[in-house]
């Protein structure tokens, strides 16, 4: 089988890439990732040497590489992690996020029609629900709760889930869709909560927390994540959704706070700046469904995939000081440079 892997060389479409080359070794994976910032060739260097993996450097919404690159490789599956996924870089320019998240997303579907693929596959995200009340602990999200989008970013992936839908009613598209918590591992991107929390605390520098740091998320381990989707791929049901979570609610001050002290490091590093726009308050998965259809779970508990993320980051620190080494350096003094101190 032939499945094409949309932005595989990012965070969760490369842990992915790794999963399906390693529990399907008869597949062929087809990788496109136009290296953007959070693309990185390094990442799949693991990989790279392997007859089954093929890499295209192309940008989704290039339709004349997309429909050649099918034309050649007949993908029975396609898989699209490919998405702009900042929430505070889509605040500073969400054009980009519509370009690429909503048209690429089209182009992609428009060359799964006319090359036949048996399956196209949306990853998404649960910020397409908007978020919860602090105080309603019992509420969580299901695949009937009504999209409710509160930046750029989740406007961007609603939008590109209503067009996977109106494809498959449309014109017989056979598509599913996942949407999944946040997700925390190995080769993620230091923007990102626990990574840049990780570098910041190794180089003594400050961690800047949003606000008071009480928003609450649902952390699911990445190798769990994508496990989800190669059941959904594979013995998933056409037109549905399908929510992936790992019922491990924590504060983002928490979080921080556990880092820290894994790495021997005091408290007092932490700052906390002005919050972020729009800032959702609470993310919760009931991940119910695909347990009940599906048989899943997660089976990373947070105690154990933070030791093995801090580990990773630890034994890794090349390939991320790389990156904040280069334009990632500017981006942070944009992001945080300019957020005033509220301690």
């Amino acid at each position: 089988m032939n499945i094409l892997v949309t932005g595989g060389a990012g965070f969760i479409g490369s842990n992915f890439v790794f999963l399906e080359l390693k529990e399907h070794p008869e597949d062929r994976i087809i990788c496109v990732d136009c290296l953007t910032y959070a693309g990185n060739m390094k990442t799949l260097a693991p990989v790279m040497d392997n007859p089954q993996f093929k890499f295209y450097k192309t940008d989704i919404c290039d339709r004349a590489a997309i429909e050649k690159i099918f034309a050649d490789e007949k993908p029975d599956i396609v898989v699209n992690f490919a998405a702009e996924s900042h929430v505070d870089r889509s605040i500073e320019n969400p054009e980009i996020f519509l370009q690429t998240n909503i048209i690429g997303t089209s182009i992609l579907m428009d060359a799964s029609r006319k090359y036949g693929v048996k399956r196209y596959h949306q990853v998404s995200t649960d910020e397409v629900y908007g978020d919860l009340p602090i105080d309603r602990p019992d509420l969580f999200f299901t695949e009937n709760t009504p999209l409710h989008t509160s930046s750029p970013y989740s406007s961007s992936k609603a939008g590109a889930d209503l067009l996977v839908n109106a494809y498959h009613r449309t014109f017989g598209l056979p598509t599913t869709i996942s949407r999944c918590s946040n997700n925390y591992g190995p080769y993620q991107f230091p923007e990102k909560l626990i990574p840049l929390m990780i570098a910041n605390a190794l180089a003594d520098k400050k961690l800047p927390v949003y606000g008071e740091g009480l928003n609450v998320r649902d952390w699911l381990y990445v190798g769990d994540h994508c496990k989800a989707i190669d059941l959904i791929i594979r013995k998933g049901t056409v037109g549905e959704v399908y929510n992936i979570g790992g019922h491990n609610e924590m504060k983002n001050i928490d979080i921080v706070k556990i880092i820290l002290k894994e790495l021997g490091k005091p408290e007092s590093l932490i700052e906390h700046v002005t919050d972020r726009k729009g800032h959702d308050q609470r993310y919760a998965i009931d991940p119910a469904k695909i347990h009940a259809e599906l048989g899943w779970l997660p089976e990373t508990m947070f105690k154990d995939g933070i030791k093995k993320t801090i580990d990773w980051y630890l034994d890794n620190k090349q390939w991320w000081e790389d990156i904040i080494s280069g334009d990632y350096q500017n981006y942070y003094a944009e992001m945080y440079g300019k957020k005033e101190v509220i301690d």
